[in-house]
């Protein structure tokens, strides 16, 4: 399966007056989902930056569907869609516990050397995790 699934439960510092989850907020458990994503295909961010990479985001797109509350639980669908020279682009879903799709985003992070701050293309080893994600 080249979908990575991570849940979540919305706490309530992550809610706004209004009583919905803040928007700012998708972006954070998005970035996590992209991390448990690397741990699971064996590539834990602490890896990466050991070798002096480091993968800023460089687009986001949100598209926000349904409200989501404090206290529900969601799951987050995490795709790797490509990966071309330094760009990495990741999709995802957020889902509700009714199954109901609430977010929706694509995020693009680059490979780029913590040392120069220029972009580089991944490792051997992160392209060939990454293509076969994109390849199943």
């Amino acid at each position: 399966m080249n979908t990575f699934q991570t849940g979540y439960r919305v706490s309530y510092s992550d809610t706004d007056q209004m009583g919905f989850m803040h928007h700012s907020n998708y972006l954070k458990y998005y970035e996590t989902a992209r991390w448990e994503l690397f741990r699971s295909i064996g590539i834990p961010y602490p890896e990466i930056e050991k070798d002096g990479i480091i993968l800023p985001v460089i687009d986001a797109s949100l598209k926000f569907i349904k409200p989501t509350y404090y206290d529900q639980k969601i799951l987050i669908n995490t795709k790797v869609k490509a990966q071309s020279g330094a760009r990495i682009i990741f999709d995802y879903q957020a889902i509700n516990e009714a199954g109901e799709i609430i977010n929706e985003a694509h995020i693009t992070v680059a490979c780029v050397k913590k040392s120069t701050g220029k972009a580089c293309i991944p490792s051997k080893k992160i392209k060939d995790a990454l293509n076969e994600l994109i390849n199943k």
